[in-house]
């Protein structure tokens, strides 16, 4: 069993300790991102999605992962200036962590356990790629490629997971935060 996500500790990109309980009393999109990316653009939205509802009780928690073809290979200070100079991110970013294999970081672990399927799009193109050029895991329930989010109650549970080409923008997300939003 994993410890509830709240007191799983992870080190920001600008290097302090912490942990979903920083958060507590807001709802989370935890999304793992890289800077070399197709869907890279999708920080843009990242950011819309964020200004949109952090005075509401909202926040994003960006980690930046390198487990797909090399895709996020800087430093995280090169990573924290191409996110503010390139797309303005200011929601939190957490040091570069790995979200999938040997080396899972544990808040990862513990999200794909509580939440093992992501919503996915129906006959999804991006997801036949990945299939196609064998990119995909065997694993149905690991982190498919950079850009999948989960979204996490006030409280600490994991509410939902969606695909990485289902866009930050997309019904789903939104409706999913402002559902949540509405029952907190």
């Amino acid at each position: 069993m994993y410890p509830a996500l709240q007191t799983i500790t992870f080190d920001t990109i600008t290097g302090q300790q912490s942990s979903l309980a920083d958060y507590a009393g807001k709802v989370v999109l935890i999304v793992n991102v890289a800077s070399k990316c197709g869907l890279t653009a999708q920080y843009e939205e990242l950011v819309k999605l964020y200004d949109q509802y952090k005075d509401r009780g909202f926040t994003i928690l960006g980690f930046p992962a390198n487990n797909f073809l090399g895709q996020e290979p800087g430093t995280n200070q090169d990573i924290a200036t191409f996110c503010s100079a390139t797309y303005g991110v200011d929601f939190p970013m957490a040091a570069k962590i790995s979200v999938k294999g040997d080396d899972i970081h544990p808040l990862y672990s513990a999200l794909i356990t509580a939440q093992p399927h992501a919503v996915r799009n129906p006959d999804s193109d991006f997801e036949k790629l990945l299939h196609d050029k064998g990119l995909i895991s065997g694993q149905e329930n690991d982190i498919q490629w950079n850009f999948e989010k989960f979204l996490i109650s006030e409280q600490g549970e994991v509410i939902s997971r969606f695909a990485p080409d289902i866009t930050p923008l997309d019904e789903r997300i939104t409706q999913a935060i402002e559902s949540a939003l509405i029952d907190e």
